[in-house]
């Protein structure tokens, strides 16, 4: 198992964010945008379904779950604190916040269906959020121009995602291991992330006026399917999930350990899971 360490980011998000905080680019900023818009209610859902996993284990088995899944649940919230003041500043600029209401409508409709497939849709997304966070730390020009706390922010979030992108997995193997639904659940999950980040995407563009603008669509071009763009390159780490044998510790998470000892700085610790 891992150890979690959960920080608290030094960063002031009380100023206000510019409408295209990202270096001036519209596309990047709705994007990235997008994204955070999701955090809030995605990372309390992944929190109830990991903490849901942990007490359907029997008795016996949660005692070697137990502090990791204590250490991604503060680090999750840590997640959720931070984006929402991030968010705060978005909703100032009047962009309406619609993946949220999906996201609650759909958590809502589902939240009948067995544990298991909740800790499985966890996974899943983790699976997305730990190959972007790679992605990111990757390509610092993603971000170039923006903001250092904004930048720090982002970079801060996705180290964290890209250190604990195997709990959830890991749980979900130990409550069911079942290959077929793992990758079901996964391909819902392929579809519906996508389209939710893009429609919201779509959405802040239009809100907030670059949406006719040829710059606009340039932007998104490069950065979705460049070469080494968000979706391109990462069509091969996205495949790898299927593998019956596949573990989220297979791809290489070393660029996140370096951004943390680099930038210790930028956070105190207020806990770990031990």
């Amino acid at each position: 198992m891992s150890e979690l360490v959960v920080r608290r980011l030094l960063i002031d998000l009380g100023a206000p964010v510019a409408k295209h905080w990202n270096g001036g680019d519209a596309f990047r900023s709705a994007f990235f945008n997008a994204l955070s818009m999701s955090f809030p209610v995605g990372e309390q859902y992944f929190m109830d379904s990991v903490r849901n996993g942990l007490k359907f284990l029997p008795e016996t088995e949660r005692g070697r779950f137990k502090a990791e899944v204590a250490g991604f649940v503060g680090q999750e919230a840590t997640h959720r604190r931070i984006h929402a003041l991030f968010n705060n500043h978005l909703a100032q600029q009047g962009l309406r916040n619609t993946i949220e209401r999906r996201a609650l409508k759909r958590i809502a409709a589902n939240a009948h269906r067995d544990v298991r497939m909740h800790v499985a849709a966890t996974a899943a997304t983790e699976h997305f959020t730990a190959i972007f966070a790679d992605w990111l730390l990757r390509h610092p020009e993603a971000l170039a121009g923006a903001e250092p706390r904004l930048q720090t922010m982002w970079q801060w979030h996705s180290a964290e995602e890209s250190e604990h992108r195997s709990t959830a997995f890991d749980l979900y193997q130990a409550i069911s291991a079942h290959h077929v639904w793992r990758l079901r659940v996964f391909r819902y999950v392929t579809v519906v992330f996508l389209a939710d980040v893009l429609r919201q995407t779509l959405s802040n563009l239009w809100q907030d006026g670059s949406f006719w603008r040829w710059s606009t669509w340039r932007s998104g071009a490069k950065l979705l399917l460049a070469r080494d763009g968000v979706i391109r390159a990462n069509v091969g780490l996205w495949r790898d999930y299927l593998a019956r044998d596949f573990h989220p510790r297979q791809h290489d998470a070393s660029l996140s350990q370096q951004w943390l000892k680099d930038n210790a700085a930028q956070f105190s610790v207020v806990g770990a899971a031990s």
